[in-house]
């Protein structure tokens, strides 16, 4: 699973998401996309599952690239824990996402291949999804 080598801070903030994403937006790498609908978290746990995903139906067809990174610790605190006492400790490893980011790129399938692939990772995923392509 992907998680940070270090960080600046071990427990941020959770802060809110809002607004659109403008950077990571297009597609850069690849010629079809997965693009985030809605916004909200996704953790490494759920990255790696769609990532899985992916690569079992293309079956090392393309070339697959992820555009996303979980860089923000969660925290928890133990179960029947008194109020107080601090913040919890990290637990799992978060990537906040906007509007019209781009999660997942593929190159090297046909288009009905990275449709289904797509779709297929969409289902693990917490967030609604759509397929993009380069040129629309």
């Amino acid at each position: 699973m992907l998680s940070p080598k270090r960080v600046k801070y071990r427990k941020p903030h959770k802060g809110r998401i809002k607004g659109f994403a403008y950077r990571g937006s297009s597609v850069d790498f690849g010629d079809f996309a997965l693009q985030a609908v809605e916004m909200g978290r996704i953790t490494s746990r759920q990255l790696e599952a769609s990532r899985v995903a992916i690569n079992r139906y293309i079956k090392r067809g393309g070339k697959v690239w992820i555009r996303i990174f979980p860089n923000k610790a969660v925290t928890k605190k133990a179960a029947e824990t008194r109020m107080g006492s601090g913040k919890g400790n990290p637990e799992y490893w978060v990537c906040n996402i906007k509007p019209g980011k781009v999660l997942f790129e593929i190159n090297g399938v046909s288009r009905e291949q990275a449709m289904e692939a797509f779709r297929l990772a969409g289902h693990k995923l917490p967030v609604k999804t759509r397929f993009v392509s380069r040129e629309s």
